[in-house]
């Protein structure tokens, strides 16, 4: 392709929400329409999966205050109030100096998210508890981040900067996470490699990130006007602030940033374009046609900045311009309740990977069944303006734990999906 604005186009469209819905949905015809080699859909089970919805919400929230599915939630794991915790270390900063250092633990804990396996476990020192999983390795970047381990500046510990990304390693990260050879975690390598990414790509952008490469630094980004003129290499004076934001506007300007962050396998023409994926029933139109966009760790980071933003002031505004989360409690659930049907009953037999039309089509329908689930459970729960973010909390995202806890020792997910620590 040489028009280069046509690339650009492209490129634009495969970071937009609404391809992933629209790609989403082909995918979606091709299997209603028996076309698959992969699977079936039973959507008369989706009622009953809407019910368990429903039920474990009403019992996890019963007022029906739910929150966002946001990584602020594992790091309230066993009902400890964390963000107190940070916020006392933060005392007497602005409250935009205060969104910069929440973001930058969100942004570092999210990309630290990926399946951390089965056999892995964290233990806390002050509460004494042991977490695992998504809540154990929130509460392990929680701990390193106060302890100034992504800060190079040791009289400011609570941030995240690009020499201190570029300085960690596999080995670090197993300090930091407690790994070791009895207590195994999953991608080690492909998380420092990814931290490095996002140290590199900090140091691409001073004139957004500084010339420190502070990722919070997003929120000025997002929320000021135009700014006077830098002066000796400082943060320029923003000159007026904006207080209401898009959703999908956070979303964009994370692909448009770290797009680059992503293992190299993802790339549109020469461009990374990160968990993006070719599939023959995807369709679109012009040069991304047939590329079927997901997004997964960058919407789970979207969502995870909503509340910084809102902390700090900012009203965030279409919030269902986000999608679903395609991974493996949301897509596990619908396999586990039989929405789902794969052709081939021995489809867990092997792990797969992200690149496989077999994983690629499971997320795909994910992504729509999520979104046709939500009027049921809006309806069930008496709450017609329920946000999708507050169906994945309350929600499918446990609802698909709490099945495979049902149906297997140890609830692990139905498949299992071989990582690097970067999309699952």
């Amino acid at each position: 392709m040489n028009d280069a604005h046509a690339l650009d186009a492209a490129v634009r469209t495969l970071r937009d929400p609404a391809t992933i819905r629209a790609r989403c949905q082909a995918i979606a015809v091709h299997v209603r329409a028996g076309h698959s080699p992969h699977f079936t859909l039973d959507e008369t089970r989706l009622d009953a999966v809407a019910e368990r919805i429903a039920t474990l919400t009403r019992r996890r929230f019963p007022d029906l205050a739910i929150p966002y599915h946001s990584r602020w939630r594992h790091f309230e794991a066993g009902g400890v109030d964390r963000r107190a915790e940070l916020d006392a270390k933060l005392a007497g900063r602005s409250h935009i100096a205060v969104a910069r250092a929440h973001i930058d633990l969100a942004l570092v804990s999210v990309l630290l998210d990926a399946g951390a396996g089965p056999d892995w476990h964290y233990d806390e020192a002050g509460s004494g508890r042991r977490f695992v999983r998504s809540e154990g390795l929130a509460v392990a970047s929680f701990r390193a981040f106060l302890d100034g381990r992504f800060s190079s500046d040791l009289g400011d510990p609570c941030r995240v900067d690009a020499a201190a990304l570029l300085k960690l390693d596999a080995h670090a990260l197993a300090e930091i996470f407690q790994a070791g050879p009895g207590n195994p975690l999953v991608g080690l390598e492909g998380r420092a490699a990814l931290l490095h990414r996002l140290g590199e790509a900090l140091r691409e952008r001073p004139e957004t990130f500084t010339s420190t490469g502070q990722p919070g630094h997003l929120f000025d980004a997002l929320t000021h006007h135009a700014h006077a003129p830098r002066l000796n290499h400082h943060r320029p004076v923003p000159t007026a602030m904006h207080h209401e934001i898009g959703a999908g506007r956070i979303l964009g300007a994370l692909l448009e940033c770290f797009s680059g962050i992503w293992p190299s396998g993802q790339v549109f023409h020469g461009i990374p374009v990160g968990d993006v994926w070719p599939h023959p029933a995807a369709g679109g139109t012009g040069p991304s046609a047939g590329w079927v966009p997901f997004h997964k760790l960058s919407q789970w980071l979207a969502y995870s900045l909503i509340e910084p933003f809102e902390w700090a002031g900012v009203k965030v505004h279409g919030l269902d311009e986000l999608t679903g989360l395609p991974e493996y409690r949301n897509g596990g659930l619908l396999l586990d309740a039989g929405v789902i049907v794969p052709r081939d009953a021995a489809f867990a037999a092997a792990p797969r990977t992200p690149a496989d039309p077999w994983v690629i089509e499971w997320r795909a329908l994910t992504v729509v069944l999520l979104d046709e689930l939500l009027p049921r459970v809006r309806g069930l729960l008496g709450v017609p303006g329920l946000p999708l973010a507050c169906l994945l909390e309350g929600g499918s995202w446990a609802a698909g734990r709490e099945i495979a806890a049902e149906r297997r020792a140890g609830g692990a997910p139905p498949l299992a999906i071989t990582s690097d620590g970067t999309v699952f």
